[in-house]
């Protein structure tokens, strides 16, 4: 069984929804005893990492994700929900993450073009860097769909993939058993089920 976290910020149900999709028993919930009970976790966001952060910790849920990463339990971030697993956000002042991946989470306006919308949105390919089990299903050019306007930097080690948007932009990350997509699996029609069919395959 898979937990959704609800700590009042991402796109639940369309998560929960994929997950079914793929044959995958799938809750939303709040409870820490449930996170306990399940076979693996994704943390959702969207929206501001300061605020995201905020209802996360006063959640209560906050201390229990990380007592069960930290044990080994997967854990998949799905876009703000990956930038909140590493160590700080630059996004309107300096805040701090999950600390559960080394790196930074910086303005895409640092890597790309000034002629290039912001946020990023639509359709773009992946182009593979580290191996990642997320990818079993899927081929390097395969297209998923992001909304962002921030991405994690420093943390070449554990990147798997990058997407070119007038620069290189991180992707996906992974690292042991905590894995990171900055795209929307749940909003990527057959690739993004296929990530999700392979996360549920790995422990």
């Amino acid at each position: 069984m898979t937990a959704i976290i609800d700590y009042g910020v991402g796109n639940l149900f369309s998560i929960r929804s994929s997950f079914r999709a793929v044959g995958e028993d799938a809750v939303v919930t709040s409870d820490c005893n449930v996170l306990e009970k399940a076979d693996r976790l994704v943390l959702p966001g969207v929206g501001a990492f300061r605020d995201a952060r905020k209802a996360l910790s006063e959640s209560g849920m906050e201390n229990c994700i990380l007592d069960l990463a930290k044990g080994g339990k997967p854990l998949l971030g799905i876009c703000l929900g990956m930038q909140m697993l590493f160590e700080r956000d630059y996004e309107d002042g300096v805040y701090e993450g999950l600390s559960l991946i080394p790196g930074e989470v910086r303005s895409i306006a640092e890597t790309i073009p000034a002629d290039l919308k912001i946020p990023q949105i639509g359709w773009n390919g992946l182009l593979f860097r580290n191996k990642s089990r997320l990818f079993k299903y899927i081929k390097e050019g395969d297209h998923v769909y992001f909304v962002h306007s921030y991405h994690a930097t420093g943390c070449e080690d554990w990147t798997t993939a990058v997407t070119e948007y007038g620069g290189l932009l991180t992707a996906s990350v992974e690292r042991d058993n905590v894995f990171g997509t900055q795209f929307h699996p749940e909003k990527s029609a057959t690739v993004g089920l296929s990530i999700l069919k392979a996360f549920v395959e790995i422990f």
